[in-house]
């Protein structure tokens, strides 16, 4: 028989963990099926240092998802690491199956799984990632005051990182595949008016050094029409070629916009008892505090909705 709770959340990140806390003390005894050991607690799990969170002069990812979890925990919210493999939201009580093929029902469901940055695809990218390697300028950007550092892109993402980076690096070198970026006139104009952002066009990433020395030294680049590769002594990479949302299983139950996100009013989707909370939903602010922020407003509204049934 499949197994019957009054909400579930889907992730295990800040948005779904602080929901959990929530609506745990809100006594609706919430699900938080998690995911996979290597993606519960989403994208603050590659985080070495956050200064960011409020109460906290610093603390490592891992270490602020664990003490969430405990939080929640503490409450009465129980945990499950697996996958989600399929939902059926079209009608009430909700279904979701996992990996394992166990089948849940619930009266609202929470969607918090996040959204994934677009990489670059390197061995090295992976190793060094949260240790000279970003993909969150508005994150990371005071720990390299006074470095040489890279910015990989040519969009919005890639200027606003250049020029929040600029406020602290040294020198900020920006790299394009392409001759002509791909950002807002706008954004261009002040990337371009900056004078410690430098552009270097028709250029690739190839590696990032050094493996043997471990840690981030330089960068080994592409002359993407000539295929000449050059080496560049810098102090970090920040990687911003997109992100993805992690939306692919509610293709079809709920409405999502061009690039993949769901569509929401506040933490409503276009179903009614099903929130969603995080990066899943946000295309902008992506910050474990925002994200959090609205993990509480959905279980709020969760709240609200089970006892109206």
């Amino acid at each position: 028989m499949p197994e019957q709770h009054d909400l579930i959340i889907i992730g295990g990140g800040p948005a779904g963990l602080a929901a959990a806390l929530y609506s745990a003390r809100g006594a609706l005894k919430p699900l938080v099926i998690e995911g996979v050991s290597s993606e519960a607690g989403g994208q603050l799990m590659w985080t070495t240092d956050i200064e960011n969170y409020p109460g906290f002069e610093a603390i490592a990812g891992p270490e602020l998802i664990k003490k969430m979890r405990d939080h929640a925990k503490k409450f009465g919210a129980s945990f499950v690491t697996e996958n989600v493999v399929s939902v059926d939201f079209k009608k009430r009580p909700f279904t979701l199956k996992t990996e394992s093929g166990k089948i849940y029902k619930a009266k609202s469901v929470i969607i918090s799984t996040g959204a994934k940055s677009l990489m670059l695809g390197l061995k090295s990218e992976t190793a060094f990632m949260g240790r000279g390697v970003s993909t969150c300028a508005t994150c990371d950007a005071p720990f390299f005051r006074d470095k040489d550092v890279v910015v990989v892109g040519g969009g919005d993402t890639a200027m606003e990182d250049a020029l929040s980076l600029a406020k602290f690096a040294k020198r900020v070198y920006v790299i394009h595949r392409r001759d002509q970026l791909r950002a807002s006139k706008i954004m261009q104009d002040r990337a371009f008016a900056n004078r410690k952002i430098e552009f270097i066009w028709n250029t690739a990433v190839e590696d990032i050094l050094d493996m043997k020395l471990n840690k981030v030294v330089a960068v080994k680049l592409k002359d993407v029409n000539t295929g000449k590769v050059t080496e560049k002594k810098i102090d970090g990479v920040f990687v911003a070629i997109g992100h993805k949302p992690n939306t692919d299983l509610f293709k079809g139950q709920l409405d999502l916009d061009e690039k993949g996100y769901i569509k929401v009013n506040g933490v409503k989707t276009s179903v009614p008892g099903i929130y969603a909370a995080g990066d899943v939903a946000d295309p902008v602010y992506k910050q474990a505090i925002t994200s959090a922020g609205t993990g509480c407003a959905a279980a709020l509204e969760s709240e609200k909705f089970v006892e109206s049934l």
